[in-house]
């Protein structure tokens, strides 16, 4: 069992995206593979046409509630429709969900970062899901989740992917338009483990939304005892690129 986590400007990258695809494709029948997908770049794009801010609150998204209709139709509508199609195209049977057909049940985070929602751990898999994947089905997920309220909040892909990939004892590999982790030297690098995960932090060459990435892939890794991989988008082709994050 896979499970792909797609964010950043890969989301931008047709041919990296048909890449990846085209391999699902061939590999689908052997192991089910299901996505889970962000999309705050597209987010911002939508924001800036319509002449709307961006609200940041220590470099995290506010998700106003007054946005998050703009902010759901990009997730889980444009976003999440244009995979499914190149999905299609690959002959794959994509079927779009939010967190909550999943079984991943969020609460909504601290109240300065709006309706930002997190994963409450941990939960049972849906039979809607596992029947999905049982059938050969490739569920792509957008990071919409619900509260028990039935109120929509937008939770970080990184989060979400980590605990669909725990619930499902999966291989998670998280894949961006950042082609590995990189050093203070902009240099990428092979593994990591706590330790060495710890220096990079204090040293601060390991900071913002790739520190969050880190993190979750490292409480993956640890709680799996197996090994998660960050990479750009040929990583699915190219099994030695990226960064692999060891337990």
């Amino acid at each position: 069992m896979n499970v792909i986590k797609l964010g950043g400007r890969v989301l931008d990258d047709p041919q990296g995206l048909t890449t990846l695809f085209q391999h699902i494709a061939q590999q689908q029948n052997l192991e089910p593979t299901l996505i889970v997908h962000g999309g705050g770049q597209q987010v911002d794009d939508l924001f800036a046409k319509l002449n709307l801010s961006v609200v940041k609150y220590h470099g995290l998204r506010v998700s106003m509630a007054e946005q998050m209709p703009l902010i759901v139709g990009a997730l889980a509508g444009t976003v999440n429709k244009q995979l499914l199609g190149m999905a299609i195209k690959q002959t794959l049977k994509p079927v779009g969900l939010t967190l909550f057909e999943t079984g991943l049940r969020v609460h909504q985070g601290q109240p300065e970062l709006g309706m930002t929602g997190h994963c409450i751990e941990p939960f049972e898999v849906s039979e809607l899901l596992l029947t999905l994947l049982e059938q050969k089905h490739l569920p792509i997920v957008s990071c919409v989740g619900f509260d028990s309220q039935g109120q929509w909040l937008n939770v970080n892909a990184d989060e979400a992917a980590a605990g669909l990939a725990k619930a499902l004892s999966a291989t998670l590999t998280f894949v961006s338009d950042v082609p590995a982790v990189l050093d203070d030297q902009q240099q990428p690098i092979a593994q990591l483990d706590s330790d060495s995960i710890e220096q990079l932090i204090q040293s601060g060459t390991l900071m913002g939304g790739m520190r969050l990435k880190v993190e979750q892939a490292l409480n993956v890794a640890q709680f799996l005892q197996k090994q998660v991989r960050i990479c750009g988008c040929s990583c699915d082709t190219r099994h030695h690129s990226g960064t692999l994050i060891n337990p």
